[in-house]
């Protein structure tokens, strides 16, 4: 049993952390004024009209991006909403404000989909998958998706060694004229008990040191109502045990030295406390589990640029999470059952890129971690693995022709103080992509992308009480893409016009799955699986008089995932659980000076619940439509924005996961005060 205090621990490291940004940001206050003349100069600002495409038309690889912007007028709840509306993810959301949101890219796999957080991965070693829904939109300028990685050689192996990447990045402290602080206050209210409030607080100590602090709180009973069918019988019910408390805190300190390298360090906090709503079984409506996650992590980014050929990256990071799972019931114990667990981990990256030739870029990325579980559960071995990554990659422009290679070696071994350890774990994994512009004075792009990956077992898959198998091998993944990327302004009065065409496979071998044996189930590899599919996004944005912007997006997702482990089986080149043939989403922004618009549909075809694709695993498809109003009063020393929302326009009733309903219509409205 676990004796520690982690809450009490992580706070006190919270509280340390924030300390230290402040000191490291007074002793920073002493630097050397102008160093041509002894004064200050300020040089007029230009403003850019013109908007940006939304997708980078000329990557090697499918690319998509959601800017502060398009989140705030399109009324995009959550991350888990905004992350939806990518060509080609598929979020699993259980249901409401608190349920658990994880991201699987061309159905993958959740653990197949890195998520980076200012450049850093955010890890999870338990369980393999991020849950999404803890991070907050409030404070997020940019994200994007990239399926294998993006074009940037300088970031860690462990972004290379990843399928898809789903980067977060955080704002960054910006001043207007002579201010040097600002704050931001926002409350946010809306249905089924939501409330909301954050504040941010940015300071510039001097021309070279800034510092950023935020938090936010969040709080909702979750009990919304839905619609029960039970034969030829509707009922309205109600969801219950959905109560979330949150807490989310960020200090950050960005620093640039007198030779312009560059020094980045963010401390973070999140604490939840939810109740798990569970399925919804008939006239049992009782569900008593909680579940409490803590989080706590430092990370430290310096970049220096030694010269136009050479640059380097160093990153450090310590990353603590707890978690408790707590349900009752006469089954158990003393009525009561609990599982605690205890992650760390700590991570060095060091990454330099070298470009011997203009047209030849070279660079070599080393990563090394530390992953340690500790968990009350009966037989924990309390395992610690050991992981070294090494990525080697080249990109050599010609003409118009771009092409990178990428190999990535794994090395990882471990060790446990109960029982058997698994096998050392060794493997190169390859990978190539290429940009061609046959024509030059036309924004057309043809890219392919060959990626080799491999997902490790998680802690879960190897040692979970009477479900872990220790003899488990990596589950290994081929993608493949070949695309078209074009854009273009069409009309004087557009800013762009962009489309992009991706057709992809993907082979997934030695699939870990939960298989059952003679007297409990247990992890196996056991499964073979093929995807095919086609993604397709079209963007544009149109000025239709000086006071008028219009700005639309759209993507479609067509997906076959279909099983072929075992030629006799019943669901032998059936469909994946939970994967829609067909997916998409279209929105509409209409900037005036009166009020924004923004409105969307999310869609989603029917899809099956369990491996068979018969009627009774059906689960049936939505639209899903919102509406969103907002406007900004600007005067002379503070702003202030209005907004009000209006989820699930059209009240429809369905389900992402089977018998966990997802909240009819809602309402929220939120203010915005900067000063």
């Amino acid at each position: 049993m676990i004796r520690s205090n982690p809450c009490r621990n992580i706070r006190l490291r919270f509280c340390w952390c924030c300390v230290i940004l402040w000191i490291s940001a007074n002793t920073s206050a002493q630097q050397a004024s102008d160093s041509i003349t002894g004064k200050v100069h300020d040089i007029p600002g230009v403003t850019v009209k013109a908007r940006r495409a939304p997708n980078k038309v000329t990557s090697s690889v499918p690319i998509q991006l959601l800017s502060k912007e398009d989140i705030s007028q399109l009324g995009i709840q959550n991350m888990a909403d905004a992350v939806r509306r990518f060509a080609g993810a598929n979020v699993k959301d259980y249901g409401g404000i608190g349920g658990v949101k994880t991201v699987s890219v061309r159905n993958m796999g959740a653990a197949h989909t890195a998520v980076s957080y200012d450049g850093m991965l955010v890890s999870n070693c338990q369980a393999g998958q991020i849950d999404i829904g803890r991070f907050s939109l409030d404070n997020v300028e940019m994200l994007s998706l990239a399926i294998g990685q993006d074009d940037n050689l300088l970031q860690s192996a462990r972004l290379f060694a990843s399928g898809a990447v789903l980067n977060i990045e955080t704002e960054k402290p910006t001043f207007k004229g002579s201010a040097n602080k600002t704050f931001q206050i926002k409350l946010n209210g809306g249905s089924f008990g939501y409330v909301s409030p954050a504040i941010r607080w940015w300071q510039k100590i001097n021309k070279s040191t800034k510092i950023a602090v935020n938090g936010n709180y969040l709080h909702a009973d979750g009990n919304y109502p839905f619609e029960l069918v039970n034969g030829k019988y509707t009922t309205t019910e109600k969801r219950n045990n959905s109560t979330i408390n949150s807490y989310q805190g960020e200090g950050n300190l960005y620093h640039t030295f007198k030779d312009n390298s560059t020094m980045e360090v963010k401390s973070y906090y999140y604490y939840s406390k939810r109740g798990l709503p569970g399925s919804v079984i008939l006239y049992n409506p009782i569900s008593n589990e909680k579940l409490w996650d803590e989080n706590f992590f430092a990370q430290t980014k310096y970049k220096k640029i030694f010269s136009s050929q050479f640059k380097m990256l160093v990153q450090a990071k310590y990353n603590h999470s707890w978690n408790k799972y707590e349900d009752k019931g006469v089954e158990y114990v003393d009525n009561t059952y609990q599982a605690i667990h205890r992650q760390n981990e700590y991570s060095i990256s060091a990454s330099g890129l070298y470009q011997p030739l203009s047209n030849l870029s070279i660079a070599l990325s080393q990563d090394g971690y530390i992953n340690a579980l500790r968990s009350n559960l009966p037989e924990c071995p309390f395992p610690t693995r050991y992981t070294s990554l090494t990525a080697l990659n080249a990109r050599w422009l010609w003409k118009r022709i771009s092409i990178t290679g990428t190999l990535v070696n794994t090395f990882i071994t471990e060790k446990v103080k109960v029982g058997d350890q698994p096998n050392n774990l060794k493997r190169l994994s390859p990978s190539i992509s290429a940009n061609i512009k046959p024509w030059g004075g036309e924004d057309l792009y043809i890219r392919l992308l060959y990626k080799s990956t491999f997902r490790t077992p998680t802690f879960n898959d190897l040692y979970y009480y009477r479900l872990g198998n220790r003899s488990l091998r990596p589950e290994k993944a081929n993608e493949y893409n070949l695309g078209v990327a074009w854009n273009k302004r069409l009309f004087p009065f557009m800013d762009y016009f962009s489309m992009t065409i991706d057709g992809y496979y993907n082979n997934v071998k030695d699939k870990i799955v939960a298989f059952p044996t003679t007297y409990a189930w247990r992890m196996a590899n056991y499964g073979k699986v093929h995807i095919t599919g086609m993604d397709v996004t079209l963007a544009s944005a149109a000025k239709i008089n000086k006071n008028i912007n219009l700005i639309f997006s759209g993507a479609y997702t067509l997906q076959k995932a279909i099983d072929l482990t075992d030629p006799d089986a019943k669901n032998y080149k059936d469909q994946l659980p939970y994967t829609p043939e067909h997916s998409g989403n279209v929105s509409l922004i209409a900037e005036t000076p009166i009020v924004n618009v923004g409105y969307s549909i999310v869609g989603v075809s029917k899809r099956y619940s369990l491996s068979q694709n018969i009627p009774e695993n059906q689960v049936d498809g939505y639209l899903e439509h919102s509406l969103s109003l907002s406007h900004r009063f600007l005067l002379k020393n503070y702003s202030l924005q209005l907004k009000a929302e209006i989820i699930n326009l059209t009240n429809a009733q369905y389900d992402v996961i089977q018998y966990y309903p997802m909240p009819g219509r809602s309402w929220r409205i939120s203010g915005i005060f900067n000063f």
